[in-house]
């Protein structure tokens, strides 16, 4: 079966210029750019030296001390990757020139009202700009989307993701104190996947956790999508799994009327070591016992997906195509839902009428 898992690249790679230069550069934007071959002109960032150690190692040929030093210098091609906390976004996107092409780092604000501004900010400048919520563009989900739009499957009617891991918190200092953790930092990853398959959610139950041990705000998440009496979409994280890697979980996994899939997210393993994903796939074959196969797959989410969400807003913007996924547009919902998890969490639920 000839499905495949990388992502269409541009025919014309059209220059790089990143804004900001943390952990997740040199980790992962900076080597899904260097397997792609794409062009990375320039960096910036606060720290001129962070910005220096990133353009060394990877031979990027201009650190610039200002984004708008470096908006002066960038030909009308350019594509900005916005790499900075969510609160520097707004203020950041303002010094763009209007029309600019820009793929911003997730998630897309630190709550919905953020959110709404990066949204305003975009549109207002006619930006070409996207969030990259990469997760969408990683070697397994591409497949997986391959396999279900080909009709494989047939109708889908369960999609969960689960996760037991013990997540190293203190490896992100900039986030593991914030007042919204665990939904807003990693599973807003898998609440964007949701949607990419099964759309937008008539409703959400939410519950969200803290470690009684822990500092960390939320650690552990419980997520229910509405999509009718047929569908089900559950969301289920625990980032305290202290007990070894026996019984650790990392997947997603799709059913439907013909088929299933598995997909095993192997990054969030022994992080940050972590092992290989897999993609495993069973087709129900007329008066055959089921069979669990193995596709090969071209790399992980890290850092290969870095390079689908980078080729998807360059193939639009150059007009290769007319779709841009993680459009801001689109990723706004994204953030309407994580909101709506976070007041269902508060809310909680129905209490029995116990006799």
């Amino acid at each position: 079966m000839d499905i495949s898992s990388q992502a269409v690249l541009p025919q014309e790679p059209c220059p790089i210029y990143i804004i900001g230069a943390g952990g997740i550069v040199n980790d992962a934007h900076m080597p899904a750019y260097r397997m792609a071959r794409f062009p990375v002109a320039g960096i910036t960032n606060r720290t001129r030296e962070r910005a220096e150690a990133i353009a060394s190692k990877f031979d990027i040929p201009k650190v610039y001390d200002s984004v708008e030093e470096m908006v002066a210098a960038a030909p009308d091609t350019a594509v900005y990757d916005l790499t900075l906390m969510p609160a520097q976004f707004v203020a950041t996107l303002e010094k763009l020139p209007d029309g600019a092409v820009v793929l911003i780092q997730k998630p897309m604000g630190d709550g919905f009202d953020e959110a709404l501004e990066i949204l305003e900010v975009c549109q207002r400048k006619k930006l070409v700009a996207a969030i990259n919520c990469q997760l969408r563009f990683s070697p397994n989900m591409i497949a997986a989307r391959n396999m279900i739009e080909y009709g494989l499957l047939g109708e889908i009617y369960s999609m969960e993701v689960r996760v037991a891991v013990n997540t190293p918190w203190s490896l992100f200092p900039n986030v593991m104190h914030l007042p919204r953790l665990e939904i807003s930092q990693h599973s807003v990853h898998y609440v964007d996947l949701l949607r990419s398959f099964l759309g937008n959610p008539d409703s959400i139950l939410a519950k969200t956790l803290g470690h009684p041990a822990k500092e960390t705000s939320q650690t552990r998440s419980t997520l229910i999508f509405d999509y009718g009496d047929t569908t089900q979409a559950v969301i289920h994280t625990n980032h305290d799994h202290e007990f070894g890697p026996r019984y650790e979980d990392s997947y997603t996994k799709f059913e439907g009327t013909k088929g299933a899939i598995r997909t095993t997210m192997g990054v969030l393993k022994n992080y940050p070591t972590g092992e290989p994903d897999l993609f495993e796939y069973c087709l129900r074959e007329d008066g055959a016992d089921p069979e669990w196969k193995t596709l090969p797959l071209s790399g992980s989410w890290f850092p290969e997906a870095f390079i689908g969400s980078m080729a998807s807003i360059q193939r639009f913007a150059c007009g290769e195509t007319d779709v841009l996924p993680t459009s801001v547009e689109d990723v706004a919902n994204t953030m309407a839902v994580v909101e709506a998890a976070y007041a269902s969490s508060q809310q909680g639920g129905v209490p029995p009428d116990y006799v």
